[in-house]
């Protein structure tokens, strides 16, 4: 068989290659505790899934749903108007994604040609490299360095790339290093952009799971933002909702209607069900987003002060459900660092190596296990002595 030479560009996914390490460990019968894949072990509130399960129960909405409802779009609007006071027109301004993946995964489709630029971050979440290069784009990547907060310096951007540069992808707060974004960041980066005449993609999936006090709002919230770009967002994280594949595309409405346009002819539009269970859950009683975020912020300090207390100590995150971890002294390469955590004490992360350049040297650790398994992940590295015999 011959095969596309699209696919010489990938190789196995990295969430895959470790769910091989986790089978074979449990295979022989060993415990193992899995902080890799993000997916969150908090469910949704009860009037989300009665919402789900009510609509399910009918027989009218088994039918394609072709398009967004006209009651889901307004209550999109609604939701940006009120918890990020930025407003969208619900026709023009927003288009549903079966999950912030196939969006991410897709929309270079709509963008951008074979050897145009994209400019990803790095470190960065690894479709957004993997989307632009599915369509034969050329990755710049753009440095988040630690001695900078994880921010990006744009400056260093050199002007010829800058200039030949299609489309762009930003995403703060980040993963996987948990850093936010300050307001004058977002100014900057929208006057970039307007130089250089370059469309943005703020990821926006960690708003809600902010830390300390911090808030955290919309890129699309600054002037000129609307011009020049537009903003993914997703009922994942927030309202636990991670398997049910709901995203949204708001903003510059021409890279909306390029959207929309290309995915009426990839899918039939989101499980008539799903929409209803985003309605009730942007539309109906937030508290359970704080009860979220507590949670996870709990989560954080638990396995902070659990790997802190045997010697292996990192920064604690800023925002989002994962930890960014610098891997421990003795050790230089990350994957070689997952590999030995697993096989000696049982706890899986992912290492830093899948999320760019700039990721290698560190591990990315989620916060998807209850408190007492984080304890015990940190009992089990202490007791296998891998922070001390390769010192």
């Amino acid at each position: 068989m011959d095969f596309s030479n699209r696919m010489d560009r990938f190789g196995e996914g990295i969430f895959s290659k470790l769910l091989e390490l986790k089978r074979q460990k449990q295979e022989q019968g060993e415990e193992v505790i899995d902080l890799s894949v993000g997916t969150p072990n908090i469910p949704p509130a009860k009037h989300i899934r009665d919402a789900l399960c009510d609509a399910a129960a009918k027989p009218e909405n088994y039918i394609y749903a072709i398009r967004d409802q006209k009651e889901l779009l307004e209550a999109v609007a609604v939701w940006y108007k009120k918890r990020y006071r930025v407003n969208l027109n619900p026709e023009l301004e927003i288009c549903s994604l079966l999950g912030s993946q196939e969006g991410l995964a897709h929309i270079a489709l709509s963008l951008v040609n074979e050897g145009d630029i994209v400019l990803v971050p790095d470190p960065c979440y690894p479709v957004f490299a993997d989307g632009p290069v599915l369509v034969g784009a050329n990755l710049f990547y753009m440095s988040q360095k630690k001695e900078n907060d994880y921010i990006i310096d744009l400056s260093d951007i050199p002007k010829e790339v800058a200039e030949q540069a299609k489309f762009m992808i930003i995403s703060y707060p980040n993963n996987p290093t948990t850093a936010i974004a300050p307001d004058s960041f977002y100014e900057e980066l929208i006057e970039f952009a307007k130089k250089y005449n370059i469309i943005v993609l703020h990821d926006n999936a960690y708003s809600e799971l902010v830390f300390d006090g911090t808030e955290s709002g919309s890129f699309l919230r600054f002037q000129g933002a609307k011009e020049v770009g537009v903003e993914f967002n997703s009922l994942s994280k927030t309202y636990g909702l991670a398997g049910a594949r709901i995203g949204f595309c708001v903003g510059n409405r021409e890279v909306v209607e390029k959207l929309k346009a290309l995915k009426s002819n990839m899918d039939y539009g989101m499980f008539l069900p799903i929409q209803k269970a985003a309605i009730a859950a942007i539309t109906g009683d937030q508290s359970c987003v704080e009860s979220t975020r507590r949670a996870y912020e709990k989560r954080r300090d638990v396995l902070c002060d659990s790997f802190y207390r045997i010697g292996w100590k990192f920064e604690r995150s800023k925002a989002t459900m994962f930890i960014w971890a610098e891997i421990p002294e003795g050790f230089s390469d990350s994957m070689e660092f997952t590999v030995k955590l697993i096989e000696e004490a049982g706890v899986l992360v992912t290492p830093g190596s899948a999320f760019g350049p700039s990721g290698e040297g560190f591990v990315r650790m989620a916060l998807v296990q209850d408190e007492e398994d984080l304890k015990r992940a940190a009992d089990l590295v202490d007791k296998c002595g891998i922070l001390r015999k390769h010192r």
